[in-house]
């Protein structure tokens, strides 16, 4: 008796539910898609519960007739993809046939559709269908999911808090407006607005909406194209990062997408601007031929495959790079005064703790909506360099005191000299002359065999940067000159120290940001140490080499090396104005 046997739809539904929705927010996802491609310009997104008690995506899209109302409930029923070749040229952003048959296969779902004429009702029930009828004839589409994995326990058991369910939705909600801007979303839950956008295909003032006004009025408009791909989107100022690489969005062609190398290249256009460790708001849209795109990965559509890769990449990092290299990087200190509907929301946030705050306060304390639109713009005239500025005194042996015109300066006296310090290695790394010095002592270290055989074979990369050395005996090195410029006094530590990045580098080895490594180590090593008192003329000296610095706005690791208080900012600190 055969024992291999061909699956009930339904059962075979309910298993590809299991990649398509995994939590409420797949169901969100693939409900709001679908209304985006029936070229719905408002969307309202209904939720209870966080969306485990019932989701309803309204739309004035195009609308169903009955017979495509029930079949687009079978399995692999699309209006979206053809033939093969469809596969390669994909315009929409649901095109597999899998979601509402597997969202139907473990929900209880009402769809509501009418192209105009006379609507129809269908409604399925754990993937059976238990009614069609007809309905009003409203244009567009609601459909009503409720009770998700009612027939799964299982994978009910396994949803998150209310509380997470709902903030992975509105993350999805945000950055799916982002990506459409032209049309109007609208997110409640239990009767609560939590999202509104004005589709106005405004992409700074949807970012407004989300990211709130100060972090819009501190992004900075990138537009650049090659032969096979164009880029246009807002990066945040450097002063702006966040924990996680979330707020990085990127677009495909109107797709959120996820693509680990373009999100590595985004954050490391920054080096050196920001801590390694946190990441900058940027919404990326990026238009390509869609032969030169492979969404079809993963059930979930965001997984991405480019071709020509390297072209995007050099196109992101180089716009990046030049967009922060013609702006003036000092943060300036703004006093910061809490506004009385400020306050009575940071109340409400104690009290109601199942509600995530996804924008910032709405700008009640702004006149109208123009102004609101007239403080978002943002200024893409050329700045010059760094300002000068004339030192006026030294506290804690630290942060120098300057002034000019504009305002009071503070500056980070170790944080300057290590990017000085830092550019100058960088460039003595890149430089093509042999400089070393004779070491009066050669200095002899050993490793354990597999440190040596690592080092063994970078020998000659450490002769390129101007090392003189050789075996010494049995996993042991012998040097005797080193680079010119190593931190007098501390040569021998140096010496170790870049050996070790030799060592630990050894996987995915990159010059250059071995070379960045090296600059950035030594460039610490050879700065001025806190609580160290200097002249007024060495502190001038220190301001004039900082300005002639390509990057004078922050030391290698990304913190800031000056900080201004403007006079009118000074003014309001002391109410010496705005009476």
């Amino acid at each position: 008796m055969a024992v291999i046997k061909i699956m009930d739809e339904i059962l075979s539904n309910k298993i590809s539910a299991g990649e398509v929705v995994e939590r409420c927010s797949s169901v969100v996802k693939e409900l709001v898609e679908n209304s985006i491609d029936a070229k719905a310009t408002e969307i309202k997104v209904e939720l209870k519960e966080s969306g485990i008690k019932e989701i309803k995506v309204i739309d004035n899209g195009i609308g169903m007739d009955k017979e495509d109302a029930i079949m687009a409930f079978n399995r692999h029923a699309t209006s979206k993809i053809i033939d093969e070749d469809d596969l390669y040229h994909i315009h929409t952003l649901g095109f597999r046939g899998e979601a509402l048959a597997s969202i139907a296969s473990v929900t209880n779902v009402d769809l509501y559709t009418s192209k105009g004429e006379v609507g129809t009702h269908v409604n399925i029930k754990g993937g059976k269908v238990i009614v069609v009828e007809n309905s009003d004839a409203r244009v567009g589409t609601i459909i009503s999911v409720k009770d998700l994995f009612f027939n799964t326990p299982a994978r009910l058991k396994h949803l998150k808090s209310l509380y997470t369910e709902l903030s992975n939705i509105l993350d999805y909600m945000n950055k799916i407006a982002l990506s459409h801007p032209e049309i109007r979303f609208i997110v409640s839950n239990d009767g609560k607005e939590l999202l509104r956008t004005d589709g106005s295909n405004n992409l700074l003032k949807c970012i407004k909406n989300i990211f709130g006004i100060n972090i819009a009025k501190k992004m900075l408009e990138i537009n650049n194209s090659n032969s096979d791909y164009k880029i246009e989107g807002y990066i945040s100022l450097p002063e702006v990062y966040k924990t996680n690489r979330n707020s990085i969005v990127t677009i495909v062609n109107g797709r959120i997408v996820r693509n680990s190398e373009l999100n590595r290249t985004i954050n490391d256009s920054y080096h050196s601007y920001k801590p390694d460790n946190y990441y900058p708001v940027v919404v990326l849209n990026i238009t390509v031929d869609t032969s030169l795109v492979d969404v079809n990965i993963h059930p979930t559509k965001m997984d991405i495959k480019f071709g020509n890769i390297e072209e995007l990449l050099n196109l992101v990092s180089s716009t990046i790079k030049d967009k922060l290299k013609k702006q003036t990087l000092i943060p300036h200190i703004q006093e910061k005064s809490i506004t009385l509907k400020e306050n009575k929301i940071y109340e409400e946030i104690k009290l109601d703790f199942d509600t995530p705050i996804v924008n910032e306060v709405e700008e009640e304390y702004l006149v109208n909506e123009e102004l609101i639109e007239e403080e978002v713009e943002i200024s893409e005239d050329v700045v010059d360099i760094m300002p000068m500025m004339y030192p006026i005194g030294l506290i804690h042996g630290t942060y120098i005191i300057c002034q000019n015109e504009i305002g009071m300066y503070i500056i980070d006296q170790h944080a300057a000299k290590e990017r000085i310090n830092y550019e100058i290695v960088k460039d003595k790394l890149n430089s093509k002359k042999k400089e070393n010095i004779s070491m009066l002592f050669p200095l002899t270290i050993e490793y354990t065999n597999s440190e040596y055989i690592i080092l063994k074979e970078n020998f000659e990369f450490l002769k390129e940067l101007n090392f003189d050395i050789a075996e010494f005996g049995i996993n042991s090195v012998i040097v005797k000159a080193h680079p010119v410029w190593l931190p007098k006094g501390n040569e021998d530590n140096s010496i170790k120290k870049i050996l070790e990045l030799v060592i630990t580098k050894e996987k995915n080895f990159n010059l250059d940001k071995f070379n960045d490594n090296v600059a950035a180590t030594m460039a610490c090593k050879m700065s001025i140490k806190a609580n160290t008192a200097i002249t007024t003329e060495e502190m001038q000296n220190l301001i004039n080499d900082l300005r002639k610095c390509n990057n004078p706005f922050n030391c290698p690791h990304g913190r800031p090396t000056t900080i201004c208080y403007t006079k009118d900012e000074m003014e309001k600190l002391f109410k010496r104005s705005g009476f």
